[in-house]
């Protein structure tokens, strides 16, 4: 009997053993994160508490705001390494939260560093998702595979390769195996939190918000969906421009599955590099964009697409107006026609000034002087002000938008008014409707 007969009586347990510890690992994986989230969130929680009954025995206002700035570097920290270490969706939520008037400052400049990057899926195990999608063998399919990827996000990763028989390059996105239950794990932790802070400190419909981030980043797990956003955008964008200023990849139709997404390749500069891109083409943010044909905008990832309801898209268009007219009474009002109920009534000018601000840094990028923060431990803080008691969940995508639109600009050094942008689209969504 040769060697290898023998030692196979005693490997078969040992494989057994392994695939049992792995299935164990993964059923307990929801479990340990769940941990580590709350024992985190609370420590941060707790670590507030305790300093504002600390905080309360200080007199001299100076000391206080000394007080302050070295509690939200502590607690800034904390949040740094919470999102680091677990990753993914608290990535995207580093990225909502880290603004600079919806956060502490020591928040926001540790935060800003932080970008959608996860560790990238082996190429072993991405290989049997991709041939298990695309049924099959991805030697038969792509005559060169890179198999260090461009990128990896906290849903999916993408590679380089060229299809067989192609002389173009292409990108394949493949979804991280198992990363839907982990996402979904955490966005149920989050809206515990959420519902708990509602409660205790934030005035603000927090888990409306989350439920509409639930059933979005639900959708991101189709591809399929993705691409048939990304053709439809597409498809508008070329149609409408005699040369249309976003480039839009085209999809590889017969390459699309759930998990599986294969584009044509586009080259250009993460939007992560956009400052420095923009300072070595000698561009000013704040001036007109030069009209040269390399400058020009490539948007790659449709997992978030939303469309709004008809009767949502013209109330939105309506406080765009209001909002780029400067309009406080009208902004307020529209604000209001949304289906945000707020506990101040605006009775007054004082709480007319508050409306009115709120709703800028919820959806405008224009930042003014002086303007307070929207974080719970702030007694100056708007949200306890306005109070937003309800704020409908497909308004989320919008707010979502605008806000990573304002840490683009705050990063570029760019104070512009999104709400003046848009004001023609407004106006033409006003007059067909």
């Amino acid at each position: 009997m040769s060697e290898k007969q023998q030692l196979h009586p005693f490997l078969l347990p040992q494989l057994h053993l392994n695939n049992l510890t792995h299935n164990l690992s993964l059923q307990l994986r929801p479990w340990q994160r769940s941990f580590h989230f709350w024992s985190r969130a609370i420590d941060i929680y707790a670590g507030y508490k305790v300093f504002q009954v600390r905080v309360s025995f200080e007199k001299d206002v100076k000391k206080q705001e000394e007080m302050w700035e070295k509690q939200h570097q502590v607690a800034a920290d904390k949040i740094y390494d919470m999102c680091t270490n677990l990753g993914g969706f608290f990535l995207k939520i580093a990225q909502i939260v880290g603004k600079p008037d919806l956060a502490p400052a020591p928040w926001v400049k540790r935060l800003v560093t932080l970008c959608d990057q996860s560790p990238a899926t082996p190429y072993q195990t991405l290989k049997i998702v991709l041939e298990d999608e695309l049924g099959r063998d991805i030697n038969d399919i792509f005559e060169r595979f890179d198999m260090e990827p461009l990128g990896s996000a906290s849903i999916a990763q993408v590679h380089r390769a060229r299809l067989r028989g192609d002389k173009d390059d292409v990108v394949v996105k493949v979804q991280h195996p198992g990363v839907q239950d982990i996402m979904m794990t955490d966005i149920h932790n989050l809206q515990a939190f959420a519902l708990f802070m509602q409660k205790t400190d934030i005035k603000f419909d927090l888990y409306s918000i989350t439920k509409e981030m639930e059933k979005q980043i639900g959708y991101e797990f189709d591809f399929r969906r993705e691409a048939d956003s990304m053709q439809r955008i597409r498809k508008f964008l070329y149609e409408n421009n005699k040369r249309s200023p976003i480039l839009v990849p085209r999809v590889i139709r017969n390459m699309v599955t759930r998990k599986v997404l294969v584009m044509e390749y586009m080259d250009g500069v993460s939007i992560m590099k956009l400052g420095d891109e923009i300072a070595k083409r000698g561009i000013d943010p704040n001036g007109k964009l030069a009209r040269a044909a390399k400058n020009q905008v490539t948007l790659l990832d449709y997992g978030q697409v939303k469309e709004l309801p008809e009767k949502l898209r013209i109330g939105y268009a309506n406080l765009v107006l209001a909002l780029a007219d400067g309009d406080i009474l009208r902004t307020n009002e529209c604000f209001r026609e949304l289906g945000i109920e707020t506990s101040i009534t605006c009775e007054n000018e004082i709480q007319q000034q508050d409306m009115f601000k709120m709703v800028q840094q919820l959806f405008d990028t224009k930042m003014s002087p002086g303007d307070p923060m929207l974080h719970p431990f702030s007694d100056d803080s708007l949200d306890k002000k306005v109070g937003v008691q309800a704020f409908p969940e497909e308004l989320f995508s919008v707010l979502r938008t605008v806000q990573l639109l304002r840490g683009l600009s705050v990063g570029l050094g760019i104070n512009y008014s999104c709400a003046e942008q848009w004001r023609p689209y407004a106006q033409e969504a006003l007059n067909e409707g």
